[in-house]
């Protein structure tokens, strides 16, 4: 059964701890044999790796068109048009959030600016397993195709028919992503960062995954950009005395049954409340598919904590920094200024996080376990680079040529000097 907290009686430990197991050195070594051999031998290691830990032997990594055509038709008109309604409010959101260039002119004939470039080629890691996603593949690939990328590597573990699930390739079709391969886990992690035969290397990897994913990702930085760390899902939700606990008890089950290490917290006011919605999640529970998950999700990381006043539960949710945060308020806006930390705030009553998993527009892929305290959302920029560029005149060099002489030789540079130096010495024209 849940654990319920009363605020004013534990230690901020207490209130604050994660319930997540951290990468092991096992972990980290395993990671790093799987990248080095995906790095050596290519194709033939995913192939391997596929079997290994998907429980199936491919032919092939890349998933033909004609599979992926063929795969929309059989999804129907109607998961056709869900999937394309939800594209369009995706779309609508991370228009706007489009990057232009700037330029910024001095007297003398000084011209300043930034470049906005997309980043040519993008991975997107797509998770499977227990279920299929194609609310992740709408959610990674319309921005990069905003932002302009040139060429979207979907990645995605086969199921055991060695087939990966027709709704995922329909979404990839609506979304249009350029490439689809059949591989999952830290080997497709590995085949997007260095490439094989098959898999072309991409500039950046995004998208959540497992611990294995998250590790790949972690190890392979610098060969390659990513977008973040991913953890398993989380949901805390502000509820005052008012909510109805039936309610409040789906909306944390709503992330609970995403993984036994996803987290689910309630922070309230009423003590009247905390007990009635641990009774509900015990209700509700067994009643669900994926009841095991649930179970171990709200044993193992659920807590519920009260505390003396909604205000203070805002702070305690800035200091828990979670991905997703629900205001089960009746004023929610009230509160909003004050919520510093969260990926993505759910205003109201209203206003369920699956709204924001599949149809309101804003990315579902956020910043997990704290990270809201110095990352964001998923986005636009992600999939954009910035680059300056600088013209100077001759008579706006000539200006500026004894400051940057100056400047150079405090710092014991006198090849930088002299590149200025040359340039008022042979009286160089613009």
């Amino acid at each position: 059964m849940i654990r319920i907290l009363n605020a004013a009686q534990v230690s901020r430990a207490q209130l604050f701890e994660r319930g997540l197991s951290e990468p092991t050195p096992q972990i980290d070594q395993a990671v790093a044999e799987i990248l080095a051999q995906v790095r050596q031998r290519g194709d033939a290691a995913v192939l391997d790796y596929t079997e290994k830990f998907d429980g199936v032997r491919l032919e092939a990594l890349r998933v033909s068109q004609e599979e992926i055509d063929r795969a929309a038709d059989a999804c129907g008109a109607e998961t056709i048009d869900l999937l394309t309604r939800a594209e369009k409010n995706i779309r609508a959101f991370h228009s706007a959030q489009v990057q232009n260039d700037l330029t910024v002119s001095a007297p003398g004939g000084i011209l300043l600016g930034r470049r906005v470039l997309p980043i040519e080629k993008v991975g997107l890691y797509v998770p499977g397993g227990t279920a299929a996603y194609p609310s992740s593949v709408l959610m990674n690939a319309v921005p990069a195709k905003i932002a302009g990328c040139s060429r979207i590597v979907m990645t995605t573990p086969p199921a055991k028919d060695g087939r990966v699930p027709a709704v995922i390739l329909a979404a990839a079709k609506v979304a249009g992503v350029t490439d689809v391969f059949a591989m999952g886990g830290a080997q497709a992690v590995a085949a997007l960062a260095y490439g094989t035969q098959s898999v072309p290397k991409v500039d950046k990897i995004v998208g959540p995954g497992n611990i294995f994913v998250a590790q790949a990702k972690r190890q392979v930085f610098g060969t390659v950009d990513i977008d973040m760390i991913a953890g398993p899902s989380e949901i805390l939700v502000i509820a005052d005395r008012s909510a109805q606990a039936k309610i409040v008890a789906a909306d944390m089950l709503s992330q609970a049954e995403h993984d036994a290490r996803a987290t689910a917290v309630l922070v309230c006011d009423s003590a009247e409340l905390a007990n009635a919605v641990a009774q509900e999640l015990e209700r509700q529970i067994p009643l669900l598919p994926r009841a095991q998950i649930a179970r171990r999700s709200i044993d193992d990381n659920g807590k519920i904590i009260v505390a003396p006043s909604l205000w203070e539960g805002v702070e305690i949710a800035n200091e828990i920094a979670p991905e997703h945060l629900e205001l089960f308020v009746d004023q929610p806006f009230d509160y909003l200024d004050a919520v510093k930390n969260a990926g993505c705030v759910f205003l109201g009553k209203n206003c369920p996080e699956a709204l924001g998993d599949y149809w309101a527009g804003p990315n579902h892929t956020l910043p997990t376990l704290g990270t809201a305290r110095f990352s964001s959302p998923l986005s636009v920029d992600e999939f954009v680079r910035h680059s300056n560029y600088v013209y100077y005149s001759k008579p706006a060099l000539d200006q500026a040529a004894q400051s940057v002489v100056d400047f150079a030789q405090k710092e014991g540079l006198d090849a930088h000097a002299n590149s200025v130096k040359v340039r008022m010495e042979q009286k160089c024209r613009a």
